[in-house]
């Protein structure tokens, strides 16, 4: 059983029916319903079918029908529905998934209470060990090791496999959550778990009741519980975007919600630490693996030969406009100081992610629920440390401090109990004296915040509990038999969802300039271009939004806002930016004349000059290429980079000798395998070949360049050594001589 072919074809037919191409859609459904073991859904499919067929009968004969619309709308709910039905039915039986193994020993058990069908409450297997619990007293906390503790776990495993696995809720569920929410006999961790439960369900199966109950539990106000349901609330529809308009109940709903000011700022909170997650991948190569993704840039060849781009070292003035600098503070270089590495934990970029990875195997991780349990003291991971001779007497304060810090996730954090008693003493008594000055650093922290920011603790729940479920989707070992809701753009400001309750423009504004702020200019751009009809005067819009498709190496329309900016308001660094954009376009002469006019407005800019010499290069008017780079080379006289295309210059103009000179400085740093074929021209120039082979061979031995690459680079250049001087007739022989000296 090909079951990805299931899987693609139900994400198929979702989409399908949410572009109203029904009949499309039942053509996918009847295929996915012959490998299905039962009648039943075969049946239900040939009513939707017949009904469907009636509907569009009746339209055609021009019957006027007032309930078409709701009979067109509950009928596209029932193929989605039936869909939703088929495709577990095919997994349950087929892919050998933990998830159908635990859903089918629970209905064994459920069977042996001779209630195999659940209407109420009542019927629910664990119901007698759910009314011992609630007959207890509420401030119960027994011994872990007592007989009680272990049927009460129990008691929540069951619970929250229950929520977890049931495909649609009813009466039976609506009451075992009223019971949970309302009885005050459930711990807050405990009903975090039961929440989270209802979240992977209606990942599993969609229904809007699942939906309702989430919302319901984000209004109950309860602290560590509100924030997970309000996450796995917008998780679910971003997920199920093309779903959301087809039940009324569900957008009506929370169009109301989003009238209070406190429910679009914690739907703000919960997108951008969503959208954040893109980040993670990209921090851990970084921080762990000092790996930046190279992006290949268009560029004429001279450009690679003399290593224009390093000639100086970046010029942060150069890049982004520094009129927006504010918003750019602490993005630039972010990862160089300790202190910036903290203000990205602040913000809730996920620095961990990679440094526990590896710390995911222990039996803990094993039970499914404790990938999303919140981390409190009194776990008994936390009482395993008490036995420890070191560790014991500070476990008090290692937890409380574990528990109280918002830059650890909670599955982290159980990584990181679950390790201390494998290493070394010294390290678990350094270990002690962290945590002890972690404890009094939070305090001194609650102090200042207290009151400044009243969604502080929301805004750090969020954040730890989106980073256990990223860890849950990418590192444990269930994670097959869930979509990964992480890949992608995660483009949740296109949603539905932030539609209703997200898309003022200043919403907007912020997710833009956020997303540019961390180099994500697909995005920024398609928010950026939302704006420019109601902002056709912003200069600083039009600039960023040029940016945006300059990195993305659409230069041609990166021009034609720098040109709108520049029509607002002339400076410098606009014109500089048309100038790369002419220059990367070919368009050398133009770019030419805008990086003049940038000149005279920056005189002592030596960014500028350099560009200016670099275009003066690109149309090989090399006397005034080196004004510019005599200019370079005197404001910056350490820079050996620039004795590059100074040498170069100086061989193009026929002046051999300067030329060899400024080689000769130039070696006295490390020579690129361009600069052994520049040698080696200006060798074959003055007449010594076997000078130049020596050189032309050292270029290819160094492994910077490989043989093809040599040979490409020759026949460049070829035109211009024989208007040096050299004999083209010797050229063949000599790279013939060249190929059997390297063998």
């Amino acid at each position: 059983m090909d079951i990805k072919k299931t899987i693609l074809q139900h994400k198929q037919l979702c989409s399908l029916v949410s572009e109203r191409k029904i009949k499309q859609s039942l053509d996918i459904l009847s295929d996915m319903i012959t490998v299905t073991s039962s009648g039943d859904l075969r049946d239900e499919y040939e009513n939707l079918v017949m009904t469907y067929r009636n509907m569009l009968s009746y339209t055609i004969e021009g019957i006027n029908d007032p309930e078409r619309n709701k009979v067109y709308l509950k009928l596209i709910q029932s193929i989605l529905e039936l869909s939703d039905q088929v495709r577990q039915d095919i997994l349950s039986h087929n892919s050998g998934w933990n998830t159908y193994w635990v859903q089918q020993q629970t209905e064994k058990e459920q069977k042996l209470t001779g209630k195999t069908i659940i209407e109420t409450v009542d019927d629910l297997m664990f119901k007698s060990e759910l009314d011992e619990w609630l007959k207890l007293s509420s401030e119960i906390n027994p011994d872990p090791e007592s007989e009680m503790s272990k049927k009460h776990k129990q008691l929540i495993k069951n619970i929250f496999n229950h929520l977890w696995l049931t495909d649609y809720y009813g009466e039976a569920e609506d009451s075992l959550l009223n019971i949970i929410l309302k009885s005050g006999k459930f711990r807050w961790f405990e009903s975090s778990i039961f929440t989270t439960a209802i979240t992977l369900s209606s990942f599993r199966v969609w229904q809007s009741e699942k939906l309702l109950h989430l919302i319901n539990i984000y209004e109950s106000g309860q602290e560590q519980i509100m924030e997970r349901a309000l996450s796995g609330l917008i998780l679910n529809l971003h997920y199920y975007n093309g779903r959301v308009l087809l039940y009324p109940e569900i957008t009506s709903m929370i169009s109301k919600m989003s009238k209070a000011p406190g429910f679009r700022e914690h739907c703000r909170i919960i997108v951008l630490q969503t959208i954040r997650s893109r980040e993670t991948e990209k921090l851990s190569k970084k921080l762990h693996e000092e790996i930046l993704p190279q992006v290949a840039k268009l560029k004429p060849q001279i450009e690679e030969k003399l290593d224009l781009d390093n000639i100086l070292p970046k010029d942060k003035n150069e890049e982004k406009n520094p009129a927006w600098s504010e918003m750019f503070s602490d993005s630039e270089e972010i990862f160089k100081t300790m202190e910036e590495l903290t203000k990205l934990q602040m913000e809730g970029a996920d620095v961990y992610m990679s440094a526990f990875a590896n710390l995911k195997h222990f039996d803990f991780f094993k039970d499914f629920q404790n990938w999303f349990v919140p981390f409190y003291p009194d776990h008994e991971v936390v009482d395993e440390i008490f036995r420890d001779e070191i560790l014991g007497p500070g476990t008090n304060e290692m937890a409380e401090a574990m528990y109280k810090t918002p830059f650890i996730c909670n599955s982290d954090k159980y990584s990181l109990i679950l390790n201390l008693k494998y290493i070394p003493s010294t390290q678990k008594s350094m270990m002690l004296k962290v945590f002890r000055m972690e404890l009094e650093g939070l305090q001194q922290l609650d102090d200042e915040d207290s009151g400044t920011d009243p969604n502080r603790k929301f805004r750090t729940n969020v954040t730890q509990y989106l980073q256990d479920i990223y860890r849950f989707f990418k590192l444990s070992p269930y994670k097959k038999e869930f979509e990964d809701i992480f890949t992608g753009r995660l483009d949740i400001y296109n949603s539905e969802f932030f539609r209703l309750t997200c898309n003022a423009p200043e919403a907007e504004a912020g997710l833009a300039d956020y997303f540019f702020s961390k180099d994500f200019y697909e995005d920024a751009l398609s928010l950026y271009l939302k704006q420019v009809k109601d902002k056709p005067d912003d200069t600083q819009l039009y600039e960023k939004i040029g940016y945006c498709f300059q990195e993305n190496s659409d230069y041609e329309s990166a021009l034609k806002y720098y040109l709108r900016a520049e029509l607002i308001e002339r400076k410098a660094w606009t014109i500089k930016k048309i100038g790369l954009c002419l220059r990367r376009l070919g368009r050398n002469e133009e770019a030419l004349e805008y990086y003049l006019q940038a000149g005279d407005m920056e005189p002592e800019n030596i960014h500028t000059a350099i560009m200016t010499a670099h275009c003066y290069l690109d149309l090989k008017e090399y006397e005034q290429a080196l004004k510019h780079y005599f200019m370079v080379e005197y404001k910056d006289p350490g820079n050996i980079k620039i004795l590059r295309p100074i040498a170069y210059c100086f061989f193009a103009l026929r002046r051999f000798d300067d030329s060899e000179k400024y080689y000769e400085r130039l070696s006295a740093g490390k020579l690129n395998a361009h600069d052994l074929i520049n040698m080696g021209h200006l060798a074959l120039c003055k007449g010594k070949k076997k000078d130049a082979i020596d050189l032309y061979k050292q270029s290819i031995v160094n492994g910077e360049i490989t043989k093809e690459k040599f040979m490409a680079v020759f026949s460049e250049d070829r035109t211009l050594l024989v208007s040096l001087g050299v004999n083209q007739d010797d050229l063949p022989i000599l790279l013939d001589f060249l190929l059997f000296t390297i063998g």
